[in-house]
């Protein structure tokens, strides 16, 4: 099977065919260091983490980078506001980030480059615009690239030049030293209070932009395969990556672009949102970990495929958080059922086979199909109802295909699992981890939980049937359904 990538530039999926043969090169557009990071760039980054995963899964030798943004107008604004030191500011949110994503189970990109590193290698790439004279130094000690000069520009976005200064009128601001309003700053003179580096148009800073093709052009060379992020950075970030760098080197930037889709959360009037820290609509990675599992916020970011924009509510993550719920329960069952029956796993047919042979190439389909999570994840489920059909109701089967069918579709699970970073954590581990979170929508607390069940217990013992009942009935109307297996009493919640 061929993977097929959806691509900015051409608006149109493309068979993936890398630059040199079986490496792959991926650079994805990190955070900037000022804050905590909110559930948007979980999206991004559990996105990017997938499709990191499934390159190596397909069997390529990727290089995965992904950077950080360590100067730049908000994280000075911070320490001005707290005090400290820019640099202060930046470590302690580049920890921040690394702790949340660790907690998303996420793996770490090969390289993690931070631009204040970077900035020497900066100044020598802005004078070699300069030089050849698609870039433009200022009085005040600004450099600005010159889009005029690069006639392909807006080849990303789809934006043209005269249709964007058509319609800009009075929202563009008109700066005295620009030679034309869009063009942007590549260095920026600097100013009391911030930070600043020697160079030939004096003491300043790299702009924003001139960052990413710096640190992909030292780390992945002139042209690579992949740069990805999310949609809003299109344009302007992406669309003038593409020109100072194609400017520089006179060679394609990047042969893919990758770009998943927005977090929106409700507002007021009943239109959906994107979450942002600049509309003060977000929630912090760690603040909705408080009350969800990573595995839920996972499996509800990749419920949806990664290119279209998600809606982030509540109900939504309580769905997903059940969803994985009912998924450990099910591998839990199994691994309790294959004890139970004993034996080693024989040479037997499966029950289904055309449902259990072909499960993983079904999921590869989906995923070859531009990393179609949602649809892969629903060729997963169908495996769960064979899985729980087979725990639930055992009776009756040849016990060597069912010991069989359960085994196949363990192991098949767990291997899908590692696509996803999903299902690879201990199962009675971490159903007790959800179900203590999942508690905090209910009335009820684990203690309060099991000491029904002892209750219970000691009434069915005392065959007091009538009282059994009642605390099954009681718990019921808390939300909590008590399940009776040959190991004993479990719970669970109500559907």
């Amino acid at each position: 099977m061929t993977l097929h990538v959806y691509n900015t530039l051409t608006r149109k999926k493309e068979e993936f065919q890398p630059l040199n043969g079986p490496k792959v090169n991926m650079y994805v557009c990190g955070v900037t260091v000022y804050d905590y990071s909110h559930i948007g760039h979980a999206r991004a980054y559990i996105a990017f983490d997938v499709i990191y995963r499934y390159l190596k899964y397909k069997g390529y030798d990727v290089t995965y980078i992904r950077n950080f943004t360590d100067i730049d107008d908000k994280i000075i604004r911070r320490a001005n506001e707290q005090g400290t030191e820019i640099c202060d500011v930046s470590e302690a949110f580049i920890n921040a980030f690394t702790e949340d994503m660790d907690a998303l189970g996420l793996l770490h990109p090969h390289i993690e480059p931070r631009c204040t590193d970077y900035v020497p290698k900066m100044i020598d790439f802005i004078s070699g615009l300069v030089e050849k004279g698609v870039a433009y130094p200022t009085p005040s000690g600004d450099v600005y690239f010159s889009i005029k000069k690069f006639p392909s520009y807006g080849k990303l976005s789809g934006r043209k030049l005269d249709d964007m200064r058509a319609g800009a009128s009075e929202r563009v601001e008109e700066a005295s030293e620009k030679q034309d309003p869009f063009d942007f700053a590549l260095w920026k003179g600097s100013k009391p209070g911030e930070p600043s580096w020697t160079s030939p148009w004096g003491e300043g800073r790299p702009g924003w932009h001139i960052e990413c093709s710096v640190m992909s052009y030292n780390n992945l060379g002139e042209t690579f395969d992949i740069h990805g992020g999310g949609k809003d950075l299109v344009f302007p970030h992406h669309e003038n990556e593409i020109a100072q760098s194609e400017a520089y080197t006179g060679k394609p930037f990047a042969k893919y672009w990758l770009h998943n889709g927005f977090v929106n959360v409700p507002s007021s009037d009943g239109e959906d949102t994107k979450m942002s820290k600049s509309l003060g609509n977000f929630y912090t990675v760690r603040d909705v970990m408080d009350a969800y599992h990573p595995q839920a916020i996972k499996f509800f970011m990749l419920s949806t495929s990664y290119r279209n924009d998600i809606t982030f509510t509540d109900e939504g993550l309580k769905n997903s958080q059940k969803r994985i719920m009912y998924y450990y329960e099910s591998l839990l069952k199994a691994d309790k059922l294959i004890e139970r029956i004993g034996g080693n796993i024989p040479k037997a047919d499966v029950l289904e086979p055309e449902l259990v042979d072909n499960l993983i190439s079904r999921v590869e389909a989906a995923m070859d199909d531009d990393f179609n999570t949602q649809k892969a994840i629903g060729e997963l489920s169908e495996a769960f109802r064979l899985l729980n059909e087979l725990t639930d109701r055992p009776k009756g089967k040849d016990k060597n295909k069912l010991r069989a069918t359960v085994f196949a579709l363990q192991e098949k699970i767990r291997h899908i699992g590692e696509i996803f970073g999903l299902l690879n954590l201990p199962p009675a581990e971490t159903l007790a981890a959800i179900k203590l979170l999942q508690l905090k929508f209910y009335d009820v607390s684990v203690e309060d939980i099991e000491a029904s069940i002892a209750k219970r217990l000691e009434a069915r013992a005392n065959k007091d049937w009538a009282a059994a009942d009642g605390i099954r009935n009681e718990l019921m109307e808390k939300g909590i359904e008590l399940r009776d297996t040959p190991e004993g009493t479990d719970w669970t919640f109500k559907e």
